[in-house]
């Protein structure tokens, strides 16, 4: 294993560089945002990186203590990667780096590879606050199923985010759709986009018929109370 580089500099962003600022690894860590992986599936969904980076990114995270690897119960017997307690705590960052991000995004371009679970960290943030207070007689919406045109993932959202409308680190997601949700989401690739964006909010969305919303099993959401924060 490589010694650890470091910046050596006594402050505390540097610090969090020397352990996440090499390249790749906060993709491994949106990657295992969604729940434990095996490394043939990361490979998968990280289109670009070779096998000897992924491996020496995996390793590097094990030492810093913001993933573990750990064999799988008989009979998969396989080998998974998941993220301790401090690597999920990275969650509110990725989310915010996305927005920080979103306005790079513009049209996909011909080279760009596209996965559906990808548009979970940046829509995360907009579904807990365009979920926050709505339809509180039926219970709050925890878990968002999102179906795109390119794949399914489903959102869960904590106590915290579901009553406040923002992402904690106990929120999460996973691909593929959700056992029994709360609320259904579908919308098409361009329009998620411009969700995350922020030049269309989801309100707006299910307003002109380009988001569709079920929740609790009944179409369409009614507005939220005016003192609570739209997404």
């Amino acid at each position: 294993m490589m010694p650890r580089r470091s910046y050596d500099q006594y402050c505390s962003v540097a610090r969090a560089l020397d352990s996440v600022g090499d390249r790749w690894t906060l993709l491994i860590v949106r990657e295992l945002l969604a729940g434990a992986r095996r490394y043939t599936d990361l490979h998968a969904d990280l289109p670009g990186v070779s096998t000897d980076m992924l491996a020496g990114r995996l390793k590097d995270m094990e030492r810093d203590g913001l993933a573990v690897r750990r064999r799988l119960d008989p009979p998969a017997a396989a080998f998974v990667y998941e993220l301790t307690d401090r690597g999920r705590a990275l969650l509110p960052v990725l989310t915010a780096l996305a927005d920080w991000g979103a306005p790079e995004l513009g049209a996909p371009r011909p080279t760009d590879a596209v996965r559906a679970h990808w548009f979970a960290v940046p829509l995360m943030p907009r579904l807990a606050r365009y979920f926050a207070g709505r339809r509180a007689e039926d219970g709050p919406v925890r878990v968002v199923e999102v179906r795109l045109d390119e794949g399914t993932f489903h959102v869960t959202l904590d106590e915290q985010a579901a009553a406040q409308g923002r992402v904690t680190d106990a929120c999460g997601y996973a691909e593929g759709p959700a056992p029994a949700p709360d609320a259904v989401l579908e919308l098409d690739t361009a329009a998620c986009a411009e969700v995350i964006y922020d030049r269309l909010s989801l309100a707006e969305g299910v307003g002109t018929g380009r988001v569709r919303v079920t929740a609790h099993g009944e179409p369409a959401v009614t507005a939220a109370p005016a003192s609570t924060v739209t997404g």
